[in-house]
């Protein structure tokens, strides 16, 4: 008769081996050996267990890492599976360590919905999109699902729809309101992990934000403000732009004719007209006469010698 050998394993064996599953995704996970070097490399396999002839297929090969992904391994929604793992180094191997059966489409962590929000108005729009699965979908593994709305402003209050897009009215306006997502699957009435909490504001019917207005008002002081505070500082300069001192003949002072007027005579001649047209009082002739010498002769008749 032959002799049949058996290879005694010289390495500790990897501890807490388990198969996970998320959003139809198949991980096996395990910790390393206790007392072993961090070197140690790693073969995990996985078969199915609803046929009981099946065997174990490589899912990954002289790997570091502590987890060993089967996703891609053309599994089934339905399928039932097992997986182990084998510490190795070099031509050292340790005895394989199993995992408890998993069940995809029972077992599987349904991850949350995504949700968003839009306000318009008094009312705020829900949107819901469902996780995405690594295998197929939620909708062909599970059928239609249920949404189970909760929303909040003080008090929590719920809505149970199948849309993926619902509106909250009858809200209170200009109030934060807050909303969170838990899925149900019609088929064996799973359900997902809730989806964070989003948050939104609402405004007046018809209205635009409460800030806004108040923004403009406080624009509006300032620009009052500041023109107050350069009025008061450059008042002097304002003055003698508005009121320039002027050296006008004393019979255009009389009517504040400003001195630009008077520029060359045909200006003066004009500017005289006018006045004379405005105040008739006032004699253009005299103010066109030549000015007389400041220094006259006190005797005309005196001939230079």
């Amino acid at each position: 008769t032959g002799m049949v050998t058996v290879k005694t394993p010289t390495l500790g064996s990897p501890n807490n081996v388990r198969l996970s599953s998320y959003n139809m995704n198949l991980v096996l996970r395990w910790d390393r050996p206790e007392g072993e070097a961090s070197d140690l490399l790693y073969t995990a396999e996985y078969k199915s267990v609803i046929n009981q002839i099946s065997s174990y297929k490589t899912g990954c090969l002289n790997i570091s890492a502590l987890e060993c992904d089967f996703t891609p391994l053309h599994l089934s929604v339905y399928g039932r599976y097992m997986g182990r793992v084998q510490a190795v180094r070099g031509a050292e191997s340790s005895a394989w360590v199993e995992s408890s059966p998993l069940t995809l489409d029972r077992d599987t962590v349904i991850g949350p919905p995504s949700v968003s929000l839009v306000s318009n108005g008094a009312t705020v729009e829900v949107s819901i999109k469902d996780p995405m699965f690594q295998i197929s979908d939620l909708r062909n593994v599970y059928g239609e699902p249920d949404y189970n709305v909760t929303h909040w402003k003080r008090l929590k209050m719920n809505t149970i729809t199948q849309q993926t897009r619902l509106v909250l009215d009858d809200l209170d306006a200009w109030s934060r309101y807050c909303v969170q997502v838990q899925l149900k699957t019609g088929i064996d009435s799973r359900t997902s992990l809730p989806s964070n909490v989003t948050c939104q504001s609402t405004a007046g019917a018809g209205h635009g934000a409460p800030w806004l207005a108040a923004v403009l008002v406080l624009v509006g002081v300032s620009l009052a403000v500041a023109l107050v505070v350069v009025v008061v500082r450059k008042r002097k300069s304002i003055s003698r732009f508005l009121f320039p001192k002027d050296t006008l003949p004393q019979c255009l002072k009389e009517v504040g004719v400003g001195g630009s007027l008077l520029q060359d005579t045909h200006t003066h001649t004009l500017s005289l007209v006018f006045l004379s047209l405005w105040r008739p009082s006032i004699d253009s002739h005299s103010c066109l006469a030549p000015n007389p010498d400041p220094y006259p002769n006190p005797n005309p008749h005196h001939n230079k010698a």
